[in-house]
């Protein structure tokens, strides 16, 4: 699930909203002692540090909590399994991956631990179990390449359990944030092993720790009013919805200076941002720190990575030592593809330009991608390319309904004389003799992810990330 929640985090409104019930006391601020040029830093970097928490909510939000949302997947602590891949009609997540059906749910740790339980799965078909919490940081993985391809029962804890491990559980994983996402990817080889998958996905399991070793249950959690998210309350009450998440999130220790500037100016976890209570020049300079931080993650998200043949190739996903404070490289990974894989695990080459940096564009050139003999992508599971709109990142509907080519299409795609596979980009049938090997392009301009699940480390790998010894072929302007 490479991408970003399409309710799209902007900064262009000049006020800021309070979305929490007229009871809560607002904060007590010291943001009147800031001058425009502390408050603007203040909040250039609270944009940057929290643009992927406030995206998560976002995703969160749509998924379980707003059962009207056409989005909508599960409640808390379920798990909702997509019989199918993601088309265009999917729009809450961008750069959506469409070779492997999902099973998604959202965890609410704060009364007790969940259990996640998985099937046997054979060996031939890969899947993976991703944990990824609230800070974006995925904390833990269970699947074909991490845990094997046994079945076996996994626990996930938040940030305040404490205890032992229980009896019949073979690993506990430690969620940062007292509400957590998981998401399972199942291979799926062609559309007739559907069913296969289905059952598969009907094996995943979760449950309470109490329901799980049938004990009692403890004490619910108590209820909480999530505050709504739709696209013109994530332009002008972004502070607010960190200050909201933030009270699930214990601060690690790379936290504390960062949370402190936040508290300067007035957003504190759980606590209503008083932006009212700024003066007018302050107010002023929220907003311009806000387009900074915008601008600086746009940029990191362009420049990340290694250029290789015009694609970028990097390693932005991973647990809380990973990212270790660094939160830039945090939210370029949320912007680039929130709940994107360790590169262990997954690894994206991505681009919308040819090597040479003109923008790919539909409508105006037709484009292959061609693989020499013996080159395709290094894998141990599965590889694929996917088109999407250059502008919204999302699937495009073209006339075959394909949005992506990947390795288990080989067998039925053309091969060139001298045994290397060649892939069609453009918007019209490059004829009846070619369709096996077309990948739709939109009308206007393009972006493609290519995927490799579960990377080889031994040569020829793309490990690590943008220094390894295969690199993906550039595009070419067809002739």
């Amino acid at each position: 699930m490479a991408g970003a929640i399409a309710v799209t985090i902007l900064t262009g409104s000049a006020a800021l909203s309070t979305l929490h019930a007229a009871d809560v006391t607002p904060a007590d601020s010291s943001a009147v002692a800031l001058t425009k040029e502390e408050t603007k830093a203040i909040a250039e970097e609270g944009f940057i540090y929290g643009l992927p928490i406030v995206m998560n909510y976002g995703v969160m939000y749509e998924y379980a909590v707003d059962k009207n949302s056409s989005q909508f997947k599960a409640p808390f602590n379920q798990i909702n399994s997509m019989h199918r891949v993601a088309t265009p009609e999917d729009t809450a997540v961008v750069t959506p991956n469409s070779d492997t059906p999902y099973s998604v749910g959202f965890m609410d740790l704060r009364a007790e631990p969940l259990v996640i339980s998985v099937p046997a799965i054979e060996k031939s078909r890969y899947y993976s179990v991703q944990l990824c919490d609230g800070n974006t940081f995925n904390y833990g993985y269970i699947g074909t390449r991490a845990t094997g391809s046994e079945a076996g029962h996994y626990m996930v804890a938040g940030p305040n359990w404490k205890g032992a491990t229980p009896p019949g559980i073979k690993k506990v994983f430690n969620s940062s944030t007292e509400f957590s996402m998981v998401i399972f990817r199942t291979q799926l080889f062609n559309p007739a092993d559907m069913p296969n998958v289905i059952k598969i996905q009907d094996g995943y399991k979760t449950q309470s720790l109490s329901v799980f070793l049938k004990q009692p249950a403890p004490t619910a959690a108590p209820a909480i009013k999530f505050p709504k998210i739709d696209k013109e309350l994530a332009k002008t009450g972004f502070f607010d919805y960190l200050a909201f998440q933030l009270q699930f999130a214990p601060a690690g220790p790379e936290e504390k200076a960062i949370r402190e500037k936040l508290a300067r100016l007035g957003i504190e976890a759980g606590k209503p941002f008083d932006f009212k209570a700024l003066s007018p020049e302050q107010k002023a300079a929220v907003v311009e720190g806000m387009k900074a931080g915008e601008t600086k993650v746009t940029e990191a998200v362009s420049n990340a990575g290694k250029d290789i043949n015009g694609w970028r190739v990097t390693d932005p996903d991973g647990d809380r030592a990973f990212f270790n404070g660094d939160w830039l490289k945090r939210a370029l990974a949320a912007k680039a593809g929130i709940y994107g894989n360790d590169s262990a695990e997954a690894t994206y080459p991505l681009t919308k330009t040819l090597p040479d940096g003109e923008p790919l564009d539909g409508s105006k050139h037709n484009y292959t991608l061609t693989f020499p003999a013996g080159q395709l992508p290094p894998v141990n599971a599965f590889w694929s390319v996917t088109m999407y709109d250059g502008k919204s990142q999302l699937l495009i509907k073209n006339p075959i309904n394909r949005y992506l080519i990947n390795s288990p299409m080989l067998p039925n795609m053309k091969k060139n004389e001298d045994a290397s596979v060649t892939l069609y980009i453009q918007k019209d049938s490059p004829g009846a003799d070619k369709e096996t090997n077309w990948l739709p392009a939109p009308n206007d301009l393009i972006y493609l992810v290519m995927r490799l699940y579960w990377p080889k480390t031994e040569a020829p790998s793309i490990l690590p990330a943008g220094e390894g010894t295969w690199k993906p072929p550039g595009i070419v302007k067809a002739k």
